[in-house]
């Protein structure tokens, strides 16, 4: 098991950038690929992007692709996702996730860290 504890959300307006950050503690973060996803109130949790244990590959949903990225420091035991460009419907808690492999769903994960806001205003 892994814990994990988002920081760097905020409230911002369209077109300014958030890196939001997640550190992992507990067994080896290196052995898990990440994630991120993130959720308004009343809709399921989406998929945002995901990275390989070793941080050599990465995948995103065609909603953020191109202006987010998604990236890993194993010698830290830290999740990165970078985002620019920001919109409206961005606006959501962004939650990380470990699992066994970089998987577009939730149920590929099953360690989740509390959330952060992320707020953007037009």
């Amino acid at each position: 098991q892994v814990q994990l504890v988002e920081s760097g959300g905020g409230s911002v307006q369209a077109g300014d950038s958030l890196r939001l950050s997640c550190e992992a503690s507990g067994r080896a973060f290196r052995r898990y690929a990440m994630a991120w996803f993130r959720q308004t109130p009343g809709k399921e949790r989406e998929f945002v992007a995901t990275i390989t244990k070793d941080g050599s590959t990465s995948y995103y949903a065609n909603s953020v692709k191109g202006r987010f990225t998604i990236s890993r420091d194993n010698a830290k035991n830290m999740l990165y996702l970078q985002m620019i460009n920001l919109k409206p419907e961005d606006t959501a808690v962004y939650r990380c996730a470990a699992g066994l492999d970089a998987l577009p769903i939730t149920a590929g994960y099953a360690d989740w860290g509390q959330g952060t806001q992320v707020t953007v205003s037009s």
